[in-house]
C-alpha cells in the first residue's frame, strides 16, 4: 500500500447551511421570528445591556458613618471601676465593659439605671439625665 491508495475510513459529510430556503422547512432551521431568526443579526453585548439598565446617579454622595451608640447603665459600670478614675470610651473598652466597633471608638451613653456609690469622673460620655444626678448626687461630676 502507497500513500496515493490511503482513503478515509468514513466519507466526508456535507456542511448544512442553513437560513437559505430550500428543504430544511420554512423557517430554515431558525426559528420563528426574533433577532436570532434575521440575516446579519447582530447580538447586543451582555454587560454592556446590564450596565446601561443600572440608575445614573448625579451629584455628591457621601459615605454615611455607621458607628453606633455603645449604651451602659450605671449598674454595669459600678464595681468595675476605681474611684477617681476618669470615665472615657476608651477606659471602658480596655475594662471590656464596651466593644469597638468596627475598628473605632464608638460614642458612649450612659442611662440612669442602678445606683453609685462612689465618686465618678465622667469624660467624652453622654449622661442621660437621671444619670447626670445620680453622678452628682454621689459626690462625681461629668466632664463635656
Amino acid at each position: 500500500m502507497q500513500i496515493h491508495q490511503l482513503q478515509p475510513k468514513n466519507k466526508n459529510q456535507a456542511k448544512k447551511r442553513v437560513g437559505r430556503g430550500g428543504k430544511k422547512g420554512t423557517y430554515s432551521g431558525k426559528g420563528i421570528k426574533g433577532q436570532k431568526a434575521r440575516a446579519g443579526r447582530k447580538l447586543e453585548p451582555i454587560i454592556r445591556g446590564s450596565i446601561k439598565r443600572y440608575p445614573k446617579l448625579r451629584g455628591y454622595r457621601f459615605k454615611k458613618t455607621d458607628v453606633k451608640i455603645a449604651v451602659l447603665n450605671l449598674k454595669e459600670i459600678e464595681g468595675k471601676i476605681q474611684e477617681g478614675e476618669v470615665i472615657t470610651p476608651l477606659l471602658l473598652i480596655d475594662k471590656k465593659i464596651i466593644e469597638k466597633q468596627k475598628g473605632k471608638v464608638p460614642i458612649v451613653r450612659i442611662l440612669g439605671n442602678g445606683e453609685v456609690s462612689q465618686k465618678l469622673v465622667f469624660e467624652r460620655c453622654y449622661l442621660s439625665k437621671t444619670a447626670k444626678e445620680k453622678v452628682e448626687k454621689a459626690g462625681g461630676k461629668y466632664v463635656v
